[in-house]
Order: structure tokens, then sequence, then C-alpha cells
């Protein structure tokens, strides 16, 4: 054999070592998120990681940056589109910035329970509206996660919308988060979550509103008396994948689709347990507990939620409306 055809053969089985060896190289995804080692969620998505690594074979792996380490939550859904994060957790009014529509489950009472809630996530509407927001970012949703009834905690009973009248409260720094507290006469105040514990603890917000588990894993009630059950919205949280992320892992990707989908179903289903229990919890722990008549605070934003500029269209408001669940 000439050294021409010696050197050729030696090349194409270089080239072929190298492309088996690129198909079973070792992917590595980040998977972001600005919630607390402890919460249901960063748990969740450990037990996402180690499953993916066990079903692909460890050709997938997954590092999990809890806490807000790799940014807040404007911070991490822009890392989507630049590459600085795979994978996230982020909530529908974060999101309503780039595809107003998919953000439509979270305006204030919008959504009745639980139970309509899981009818929810596997509706053909939503459904359509993650593709909307896929087809808006190039990224893709691969679960929705029940975060819970949003509650107001403050240093007073809060009891009617007058209540409410000049409150600072903190909200998330997004726009539908505002409508709740304008409808009600408050003053809205944004703020990172990171931030929250040290300005209620300083008097620069008067209270904030989060579900339950939040308020208990975040430890809001060391510095607030009481707890509001105003039950104004009830959140979820996105997962999200960038489209690049998906295609790096390749023939893994329905894996990791199917895998955190689970993950999210996990976390919704301890959330959900927690959400019931805690009540007894607080009252445990010395703080008042406030039952909440909620139809004068669903009065007064109803007329918003119908009203000019919300992002999603009537027909869209109505197929909610009719999902059921919770009747």
């Amino acid at each position: 054999m000439s050294f021409r055809k010696i050197a050729t053969a030696a090349a194409v089985g270089i080239m072929a070592w190298a492309g088996a060896s690129a198909a079973n190289a070792q992917v590595v995804l980040k998977w972001a998120h600005v919630y607390e080692s402890e919460s249901a969620y960063h748990q969740a998505s450990l037990w996402a990681a180690e499953e993916v690594a066990r079903l692909t074979d460890g050709r997938v792996e997954i590092n999990v940056f809890p806490a807000s380490s790799l940014g807040k939550e404007v911070e991490i859904n822009e890392g989507l589109a630049i590459g600085a994060v795979d994978i996230i957790y982020t909530g529908p009014s974060f999101v309503e910035r780039y595809y107003g529509p998919i953000a439509i489950s979270d305006y204030p009472f919008m959504m009745r329970g639980y139970e309509q809630w899981l009818n929810y996530r596997t509706s053909d509407l939503f459904s359509e509206l993650s593709d909307g927001y896929g087809e808006a970012t190039d990224n893709e949703v691969l679960g929705l996660v029940y975060y819970g009834s949003r509650h107001v905690t403050s240093n007073k009973p809060i009891l009617t919308p007058d209540d409410m009248i000049g409150l600072k409260i903190r909200v998330p720094n997004s726009p539908l988060m505002l409508m709740f507290p304008n409808a009600v006469g408050a003053n809205p105040t944004p703020m990172a979550f990171s931030e929250v514990y040290l300005a209620l603890q300083q008097g620069v917000v008067d209270a904030q509103e989060n579900p339950l588990p939040t308020i208990q894993f975040k430890r809001f009630y060391e510095v607030q008396t009481n707890i509001n059950l105003t039950g104004h919205i009830l959140n979820s949280l996105l997962v999200i994948a960038s489209n690049d992320a998906l295609a790096r892992v390749g023939d893994d990707a329905d894996i990791l689709r199917k895998v955190l989908d689970m993950a999210a179903l996990r976390a919704s289903g301890e959330i959900r347990q927690s959400e019931q229990e805690l009540v007894a919890w607080f009252r445990e722990q010395g703080i008042t507990v406030n039952e909440v008549d909620q139809g004068p605070f669903r009065e007064a934003v109803l007329p918003l939620l119908t009203g000019e500029g919300v992002p999603y269209t009537m027909e869209q408001f109505d197929r909610l409306a009719a999902i059921p669940g919770n009747e």
C-alpha cells in the first residue's frame, strides 16, 4: 500500500474515531433558578439531574444552580438566549415580556384551584400557548409546575380591599403582578426575590405576597405578623430549555423532555401537600392567619381582566374559564 493510501486510511480512521467520540461525549447543561436549595423546586431538579444521567448512561449531565447564583429571574431568562444557561424555572409573569398570552394563567383570580390547574397543564390551550412562546423565543417549554396560591403577608390584618389602600407591597418585577395591588389601591414595589426578607425586616416595604410554602422556606413569617389568605393568584412556574441545549443532547432530547415534565409534577405534588398543611403550622409558630372573603378582591380586579391592555384574547380567556375543576 502506498504512503498516500496509508495516510488517507489513517485520516479516515481518525475522523471516524473522532466522530464516535463526539457522539459519546458528555453534554453538560446548566439549570438555573432563584429558589432556595431546601425548596421542592430545587429538590425536584436534583432528582431530574440524577434521572437524566441514569437514563442516558451519563451522556447528559445537568448541573443545578439555585438561589439566584447565576442571576435573578430577568437575568436567567435573558441567559437562555445567549447560552449562559440551558434550563430555567421561571414564572409566566416573567415570560410575558417575550410572549404575552402564556401568562394568562397567572393573572389574578384567573384560576379556580389545583384541579383546574392540573387540567390546564395538559390542555390544548396550554400546548398552543407553549408553542407560541417557542416560536417567539427559540426556547421550548418542557413542563408546568404548581407554585401555589399567593397570599398577602403584613404586620396588620388585611380583610378587605380597603385595608390595602396605600400599603407598600413588594411584588415581582413583572407587569401582571402590578394588577392586583393597583386594583385595590396599594403601592406596588417591584423588587428581586433575593432582596425581600431584608426589605421587610428594615421596613422598606410593608408587605409581600407569595404562596404559603414560599413564605415558609424564605422565612418571611419571621418579619411579618399576619398571613392574609387572599388567594389572589394561583401561580405556576415554567420549566424551559433553549433549543440550542436540546440540539446538543441530540437523540437524548426526548428523555430530557420526559424527565423534566415528571420533575415538574413531582414538585407540584409536594407543594400542594405542603400548602394544605401550612396554615396549622404557621398558627403553631404564633403567626396570625386571617381567613379572607375573596369576593370583594375579585370584584375589584375583574374589570381589569377583561379590559384593554391584557396580552391574551377574550377567546383564550373563555377557553381557560371553561377548563373544568374546582367548580
